[in-house]
């Protein structure tokens, strides 16, 4: 069986991640997408709130399991028994980054963790979390951006922080 793992913050979860985890799916036997939970960035939501919201928006694919994890990914896919971890590229400057993540992670792993790089569709080649929050924080609409129900607990996020 091959398995996969898509490690990210998701804070939101966007189209463009919504996008790699169906494409991605198709392409593994499994694939967990996994929350990092990483306490160096202030996040919007709770890691336990990006697992729901990841659950609900992936609850149609059979194949996709949702999960969390703190720490290095090359250990976290050790413990699942996954040799393939999967990046989004939206941009060149996307795969500087990645590329040497994807190094690092190879290096460390002493070859056991290879990474699959899928290309962002381009309708959603600008989008990412970042933009999404500033967008909304100025009462913008992400509605193109996000899934329904994520917009609005994104929107209610931003309304209590601003109280």
């Amino acid at each position: 069986m091959n398995a996969a793992i898509y490690p990210g913050s998701f804070d939101p979860m966007t189209l463009g991640h919504l996008d790699i985890i169906k494409r991605a799916s198709k392409m593994f036997d499994e694939l967990t997408v996994s929350v990092l939970d990483n306490k160096a960035k202030n996040a919007l939501f709770s890691v336990e709130e990006r697992v729901s919201i990841l659950k609900e928006a992936t609850k149609n694919l059979s194949n996709v399991t949702i999960d969390s994890f703190n720490g290095l990914l090359i250990e976290y896919a050790r413990q699942k028994d996954v040799h393939i971890s999967v990046r989004g590229l939206r941009a060149i400057t996307d795969f500087e980054y990645e590329l040497q993540t994807a190094q690092t992670n190879r290096m460390l792993s002493g070859g056991d963790l290879d990474t699959v790089f899928l290309t962002t569709s381009l309708e959603y080649a600008y989008l990412s979390s970042s933009s999404v929050k500033e967008i909304a924080a100025f009462h913008g609409d992400i509605s193109q951006c996000v899934p329904d129900f994520v917009a609005e607990l994104v929107y209610e996020k931003m309304k209590k922080i601003s109280k």
